[in-house]
């Protein structure tokens, strides 16, 4: 298991330019708000919280498919499938591996974006707790669509149109809890526990579902 986590992390960071790419293209989202918005500070220090994450929410869905797509076409998704560990174990660690190098790089820069919004010191720890423990679920979602779309030559669009609907749950209440900690009469604790919840929820379901996927695209 080890061995499996540090080979996809390696593969999750150089395919496609990996942590590079999502990144660039999250601070190119959240970059662009501004000068679609104007120029009132305490309007962009309002939405930035709701701006980050919906950047990190488009920027997680790149590489999603590319998840399982490697090991199909280098021929290692058979030796998955045919080894002695549970697959659903092997799917949560190449989940693990995959947010390690695409989602926490988005945990990392979300700060500076905050900064950017001219969000509060306070609104920028939230968001990036809410990002550190929100994340996560975005990449057990997409690892079921991943599954289902890994033997289809263009999978990248069926994807997102399968993540997305199951993604706004973990947006709202992420957004949610880091509106609250900013505001005094909304407590932060009860959307944040719902999010914490939610990708507890995914992390079993989600390498579940994908494993049953593999089986069936495999049979």
């Amino acid at each position: 298991m080890t061995a499996l986590l540090l080979r996809d992390l390696k593969l999750s960071v150089r395919a496609g330019g990996g942590a590079l790419i999502g990144v660039l293209f999250f601070m190119t989202v959240v970059a662009v708000i501004p000068f679609g918005v104007g120029p009132d500070l305490n309007l962009l220090s309002r939405i930035g919280p709701a701006i980050v994450w919906i950047g990190a929410l488009l920027s997680a869905l790149l590489g999603l498919d590319r998840m399982f797509q490697t090991d199909r076409e280098d021929g290692s998704l058979d030796l998955i499938l045919m080894q002695e560990h549970p697959l659903a174990l092997t799917v949560l660690i190449k989940c693990l591996a995959h947010w390690l190098g695409n989602g926490l790089p988005l945990v990392i820069a979300s700060p500076l974006l905050g900064l950017f919004m001219n969000m509060s010191e306070v609104a920028i720890g939230a968001t990036m707790l809410t990002l550190l423990v929100g994340t996560p679920a975005l990449t057990f979602i997409g690892a079921v669509g991943a599954a289902v779309a890994v033997a289809l030559p263009r999978g990248g669009l069926l994807v997102s149109i399968l993540v997305l609907p199951l993604a706004i749950p973990v947006l709202i209440f992420g957004v949610s809890a880091s509106y609250a900690a900013v505001e005094d009469p909304a407590p932060f604790m009860p959307p944040f526990l719902i999010l914490v919840a939610i990708t507890m929820f995914f992390a079993v379901i989600g390498p579940i579902g994908a494993a049953l996927a593999l089986r069936n695209t495999a049979d």
